[in-house]
């Protein structure tokens, strides 16, 4: 007998959610060819996996129960929502099978826990491997989530970034930064190695604007950043990691340099080598949360690095917080078993 719970109303899921751990979700349409496809997938993680009050899978037809589908905001089938506590901790987009086995078998790890830590467990830092979900360099604050999803990677923008190194997508990549696979040198072995960080280029400042597909609460930031621990002799133009930066909301493109100056931030931090995680080489910005209430943009403005140098490095960078206005209905996709926006 099949152990998915198939959704029949508003009140079943609320109450399934209040009263199971963690809760796998697989929104899905009857007229859905990759829903049909990983439907056997699901059923059987759910068969070997289900344990009372602890993992609960169930399923949401989303032309039948439209009022859950619009809550999460869900737009294109089938996507897997999995929640810890009645929290949004992570999400698939379409039928991939690898990322929703992965996920699966944390889960089980965070059922089997019982509240104890979980290294690379969902809502902790996940520092110590990739494996295909998307990597976190620091915790997430209580009542929030990573809305990075939502950034729209089309419409990016980065200015001043060396063109031997990663592009402004490279930044919101899901993976481990290879930087933390070799600390010592903080980059990758090898001459053909990947350089899977953004580099400045004529001098240590970095512009970055960031449109996002729904507005979105941004709590805080995550910034990951790992320049050479041991620098070989005579490396006088080893990257810097940011020490200034400036948040704008809201701009309709990317601010130049000059105009940037001329503009009131939303927000200027500055960072200092206490707000680095040794282990992960990640700061948490936390924003002003008064201040980032509905937000359709980011432009962040990296304006100097903290020492002598020339150069800044940003491997990664994460969006926390909750998303924002509710999507209408109207326009809902199939995805097939590739995972992309």
């Amino acid at each position: 007998m099949s152990k998915t719970v198939h959704i029949g109303s508003t009140s079943q899921f609320t109450k399934i959610l209040d009263t199971s751990k963690i809760v796998v979700t697989d929104f899905y349409a009857d007229w859905c060819g990759p829903c049909k496809q990983i439907a056997p997938v699901y059923e059987q993680l759910s068969a070997q996996l289900s344990r009372p009050q602890k993992i609960t899978f169930t399923k949401v037809n989303v032309d039948q129960q439209q009022e859950i589908t619009l809550a999460y905001r869900v737009t294109a089938m089938p996507t897997f929502l999995i929640f810890k506590n009645k929290q949004i901790v992570f999400t698939i987009r379409g039928a991939d099978q690898r990322k929703l086995a992965d996920a699966v078998q944390k889960l089980v790890a965070e059922a089997d826990s019982d509240g104890a830590e979980v290294t690379g467990g969902f809502g902790e830092a996940s520092g110590t491997g990739s494996d295909g979900l998307m990597w976190l360099g620091s915790s997430l604050p209580k009542g929030y989530r990573d809305v990075t999803g939502q950034v729209d990677i089309k419409g990016l923008d980065l200015l001043n970034s060396d063109s031997e190194f990663g592009n402004s997508r490279t930044l919101f990549d899901e993976s481990k930064p290879s930087g933390l696979g070799d600390r010592g040198k903080g980059q990758s072995s090898g001459k053909d190695s990947k350089k899977d960080w953004v580099e400045s280029d004529t001098d240590e400042q970095l512009m970055l604007f960031i449109p996002f597909q729904s507005t979105l609460k941004v709590h805080t930031l995550h910034i990951t950043s790992l320049p050479p621990k041991a620098l070989e002799d005579g490396d006088d133009e080893a990257p810097l990691r940011p020490k200034t930066i400036q948040i704008y909301s809201n701009r309709a493109h990317v601010l130049g340099f000059e105009e940037a100056e001329d503009i009131q931030a939303t927000q200027s931090i500055t960072l200092g080598p206490r707000d680095w995680d040794e282990k992960t080489g990640t700061a948490k910005i936390e924003l002003r949360f008064v201040k980032f209430q509905n937000v359709s943009s980011l432009v962040i403005f990296v304006v100097d690095g903290d020492g002598e140098g020339e150069k800044v490095r940003v491997d990664r960078l994460r969006i926390i917080g909750e998303t924002g206005e509710k999507r209408e209905l109207g326009k809902l996709e199939k995805i097939g078993d590739q995972s992309g926006e």
